[in-house]
């Protein structure tokens, strides 16, 4: 049975929460509403909370400092949601179709993550990474698979782990991997972004060194954003496509993209049994194992990032979950059903899996300069 499906039994009032969490709707559940706006004020917000919570734990000291994690989750949470839905949005021109708006939201968001610039992003995101380059060496996904992670054909899948699990806690890759940031960034980048960047940290160090500040600066802003938001965007490309196997002939038409994108939902079914004790142990793997793969790897549209490949220009982005859901329901509109895979680690396996077999010839990072005029530090990016 859906494991969505088996939370029917919970209360009504946690049924849009749930939702939420797991990624997927129950059958026939109707849409809250969700705007463009409360998307971007909610990232925002949180991001700006998070930050609050953190500075308010540093200043108390003392036992208060345990709330520097919370602070650090959903500082991350906010930025990651920036990063991941408004700035992706932005650069297809549809988080409000206007350009000069998603233009002007577009700048701040990568001027505020020290992430690639936003013109940049946009022109190669699209013509690269989605349309005929998808998952060929010219998409920056597969360049960040074979340059930045180092994952090639053939890699047995226990391999992939120990080598991504050893970048997630290098400090070198971590310092690499914030300086091509910055590299990304600052390499023709508009004079906006620039402006704005160099007003918002170059104003923070100054105005925190002055006053002695500055310690806390770096453990309430510059935690989340480098190290911590570092691994989560680790995570989440390691669940972005599967690759095409050997042999693939067709590259083109709904079957083959589709075939490259599933929904990765969050969570596991609701205990059969009544009894307290099934019911703690479902409760606490939800809120200890899960949630932290949604909240802070898997946030925002991440889970239905199929639906998007489908309609990347679709109007009603906002509403993800249930459009993906009222897709799905009415038939799918002459593309080939929707795959998923509950869970994280799952999810991680079958784009370990389909790396492993992919074609080692076709996939061979020697040849990216070849085929590819982007610097290699902008692979580094999700």
């Amino acid at each position: 049975m859906d494991p969505r499906e088996t939370m029917r039994v919970l209360p009504g009032f946690l049924q849009h929460r749930l939702t939420l969490f797991t990624g997927k709707p129950i059958i026939g559940q109707k849409s809250p509403g969700w705007t463009p706006s409360y998307h971007l004020i909610a990232a925002a917000g949180a991001m700006a909370a998070g930050a609050a919570l953190s500075a308010a734990a540093w200043t108390l000291a003392g036992w208060w400092l345990l709330l520097l994690a919370a602070g650090w989750a959903v500082t991350l949470h906010g930025m990651r949601n920036l990063r991941m839905m408004i700035f992706h949005q932005c650069s297809h021109r549809n988080m409000y179709r206007r350009r000069t708006a998603d233009l002007v939201i577009g700048r701040a968001v990568s001027s505020v993550l020290v992430i690639q610039n936003f013109e940049r992003y946009s022109r190669e995101h699209v013509a690269d990474h989605h349309a005929a380059h998808h998952m060929t060496l010219r998409d920056p996904t597969v360049q960040a698979f074979l340059i930045s992670l180092g994952l090639t054909p053939g890699m047995t899948r226990e391999a992939m782990w120990r080598r991504v699990l050893g970048r997630m806690f290098s400090p070198l890759f971590h310092l690499q991997f914030a300086v091509a940031r910055a590299r990304s960034f600052w390499s023709a980048s508009a004079s906006a972004e620039r402006a704005t960047a160099g007003v918002l940290y170059g104003g923070l160090t100054v105005a925190t060194a002055v006053t002695g500040t500055w310690p806390a600066f770096l453990v309430v802003w510059w935690v989340p954003l480098i190290p911590l938001f570092q691994m989560s965007n680790i995570l989440r490309l390691c669940v972005k496509h599967t690759f095409p196997p050997v042999g693939t002939e067709v590259r083109r038409g709904r079957e083959y993209f589709a075939s490259l994108t599933n929904a990765i939902f969050i969570g596991e079914a609701a205990p059969a049994r009544q009894g307290a004790g099934a019911w703690c142990r479902w409760t606490v793997r939800m809120l200890f194992v899960h949630a932290p793969a949604r909240f802070l790897v898997l946030t925002g549209d991440t889970v239905v990032h199929d639906y998007h490949h489908r309609y990347p220009a679709s109007r009603e982005w906002h509403d993800y979950l249930f459009a993906r859901q009222r897709d799905l329901e009415t038939g799918h509109h002459g593309w080939p059903a929707y795959e998923h895979v509950w869970g994280l680690v799952p999810a991680i396996n079958r784009v370990f899996d389909s790396i492993a077999v992919a074609d080692p010839e076709e996939y061979d990072a020697g040849r990216i300069a070849s085929v590819s005029k982007r610097e290699l530090f902008a692979a580094f990016d999700d």
